[in-house]
């Protein structure tokens, strides 16, 4: 039953609307109007952050289907501490605490007392957070197309020849720099810098997360370890590429309030269902059923890694909303086209259900 899998998302956002509904009284002294409106920001708040992740669940299934039960579970509880807590609170505070040169309790007391200053520090940080997540993001798309084992493509024209790149040591890394280096040409010269500075950092994440994932998974006689140590570097993976999508949908939740609780709130809400689509499409054997799925959550990765990096332009200004619409049709487009390749190559599923009776 799918109940199983959102039942805790669903008592989460009723806790979330509950402490929603408590902060909107208290900031508007009793008025229930708008604490019935602060009540629905939390509720869009959510569904925004679900529209613009679903990509994100899909290619967090990629790496939670090799994950054993333990750092699953981990995945839904320290996981989703980490996603509500550390990105949606902790890490727009620490952005704040640089860019104002104060220490935490000042940036919180800024966010809690001054929201307007508060929200002009966190949009005036963006064109670092463009250049470090969308760098990153590029990387993990990218890496999943250059990939000479790689035997299914989707796009076919343009999947085979990015496969046949992949002989080219470090072909993704030249890539994105030398996309950062065109977008930081139209850059004012402090903000090129940034920008540029910030991109670097976040390939250097990227590879320094997959630096951690080969030692930990290393010389390991034991089974049992090995599967943990992997584990742990799959565990840390997920958490860095949650931080990458959140980026956006941070900065973007103050078009609709410049208050951190509420903007917590409501992103974690969406943050909570994200990790249950996730191990439902890890449960149900999703990606495996629907082959092109999978090419169509990196399609829109690469799409929201460009948007985030060209954004740090004011002249590319690109609404979330439509931001989410591209990562939506590139999922829809490739789950249609799977439903299709079923029903034209019927005996690709059957070798699909001869491999998961096996498993079992």
């Amino acid at each position: 039953m799918i109940w199983k899998y959102y039942k805790g998302s669903l008592l989460f956002t009723a806790v979330c609307l509950a402490l929603g509904a408590w902060l909107g009284w208290a900031i508007t002294g009793g008025d229930p109007v708008k604490t019935l409106g602060i009540i629905w920001i939390v509720l869009i708040l959510g569904v925004l952050e679900v529209s613009l992740s679903f990509d994100n669940a899909v290619v967090n299934a990629t790496v939670l289907r090799d994950m054993d039960a333990k750092w699953r579970r981990a995945f839904l509880t320290w996981g989703i501490a980490i996603a509500v807590f550390g990105m949606r609170i902790i890490f727009p505070l620490a952005i704040v605490a640089i860019a104002a040169k104060v220490n935490p309790i000042e940036a919180f007391q800024l966010a809690a007392g001054n929201p307007v200053e508060y929200q002009r520090i966190i949009e005036g940080a963006h064109v670092g957070i463009a250049g470090f997540g969308g760098a990153f993001l590029g990387m993990v798309g990218l890496k999943f197309f250059f990939d000479a084992d790689k035997e299914v493509h989707w796009i076919s024209v343009v999947e085979t020849q990015l496969a046949k790149l992949s002989s080219v040591q470090s072909v993704e890394i030249a890539v994105i720099l030398l996309f950062m280096y065109g977008v930081s040409t139209i850059l004012p010269a402090g903000d090129a810098i940034t920008y540029l500075v910030s991109g670097i950092f976040g390939i250097v994440t990227f590879i320094g997360v997959e630096a951690i994932g080969s030692l930990l998974e290393g010389d390991e006689d034991e089974l049992t370890g090995a599967v943990a140590r992997s584990g742990l570097a799959s565990f840390l993976y997920l958490e860095v590429l949650d931080a990458s999508f959140s980026f956006d949908g941070v900065i973007g939740a103050f078009a609709l309030s410049n208050n951190l609780f509420i903007i917590a709130l409501g992103l974690g809400i969406g943050a909570m269902f994200v990790r249950s689509m996730t191990v439902m499409l890890v449960d149900r054997g999703t990606l495996a059923q629907y082959r092109f799925l999978e090419h169509g959550a990196f399609w829109a990765i690469i799409a929201l890694a460009i948007i985030m990096l060209v954004s740090a332009s004011e002249r590319f200004h690109i609404p979330e909303t439509v931001t989410g619409l591209i990562g939506a049709v590139f999922i829809g487009l490739s789950l249609w086209w799977s439903v299709r390749h079923n029903k034209l190559h019927p005996e690709d599923r059957e070798d699909i259900d001869l491999n998961a009776a096996h498993a079992d």
